[in-house]
């Protein structure tokens, strides 16, 4: 079942990007919009936001040249 879904997803992509004249770098993008089409907006907002993976940490603040380093505070 997912195969099939995949076939369609693929095919309705790959006629967007035929559509948009064949763009470089879109392909996200297309298949989000042939998952919104066929499947509803709430299957592409998924795909596009990557909401069903975890969340990347922040990034830790680089120190300055020179300082000293960082050490855990007493508890």
């Amino acid at each position: 079942m997912a195969e099939d879904r995949d076939e369609v997803l693929k095919a309705r992509a790959y006629a967007l990007w035929e559509e948009e004249g064949r763009p470089h770098g879109r392909d996200a993008a297309h298949w989000a919009a042939a998952e919104a089409e066929l499947f509803g907006a709430a299957a592409a907002d998924t795909a596009a936001t990557g909401e069903d993976q975890p969340a990347a940490k922040p990034a830790r603040k680089p120190r300055a040249a020179g300082a000293a380093p960082r050490r855990r505070k007493a508890e």
